[in-house]
């Protein structure tokens, strides 16, 4: 097994590929701009969750310690009748456990936390967010784009995260210089009908955390 490799040969040298969750502290090692756990979606999980009705896809927006993330997921889906079966309590243990490898990750007490369904062009400008780190991890629909920029211009090779491969990227607040060359987008799908899940998660040192 290869712990990290370049996707991108003579381009995206830092983006690194694990095969296990242990592989991603790989993130943590300098020049790597970002990592992407390699992963397939479990198959009726991943038919569930393309079919369910949009309408009842949960959504939501909160800071909270990674140990509340099962219980607050969990009212999420409550709140937005999230149908009640075995795919969606997959859903939830699968959030909880992307918020607790993160947070162990980045050792941070607390995590902003967001999952949204989106059907506009919503981020659809390339770009570093202005943040420590975050994992971005798309249950339905397109995954992440990104690439690398040359002097701030939008990357000439663009390329996609696999639906259901958690990607962790760097921000402009990460301590180490220079900041990081590689940018990304949410794919722009505004008209196509296709509605995307997102979740996001931010490593936070507060609860008042809140951006």
């Amino acid at each position: 097994m290869t712990l990290a490799r370049a996707l991108v040969r003579n381009g995206a040298i830092g983006v690194a590929v694990a095969d296990t969750p242990e592989d991603l502290k790989t993130f943590l090692q300098p020049g790597c701009a970002a990592a992407i756990w390699r992963r397939q979606p479990m198959p009726k999980f991943q038919s569930w969750i393309d079919t369910v009705d949009p309408s009842v896809l949960l959504q939501g927006r909160i800071v909270l310690r990674p140990d509340a993330v099962p219980s607050a997921v969990t009212a999420l889906c409550d709140v937005a009748e999230t149908p009640d079966c075995y795919e969606r309590d997959q859903l939830i243990g699968d959030v909880s456990a992307l918020a607790g490898i993160f947070a162990d990750l980045m050792n941070t007490p607390y995590l902003r936390l967001r999952l949204q369904a989106v059907t506009t062009n919503a981020c659809r400008k390339f770009h570093i967010d202005a943040i420590t780190a975050r994992l971005v991890c798309t249950y339905r629909g397109q995954g992440t784009q990104y690439g690398i920029s040359t002097d701030g211009e939008d990357p000439a090779r663009v390329f996609s995260v696999a639906t259901g491969a958690p990607i962790l990227l760097r921000g402009t607040l990460w301590p180490e210089k220079p900041a990081s060359g590689l940018l990304h987008r949410s794919p722009p799908i505004e008209g196509t009908g296709e509605t995307r899940l997102v979740l996001v998660l931010d490593a936070v040192d507060s609860p008042e955390d809140e951006i």
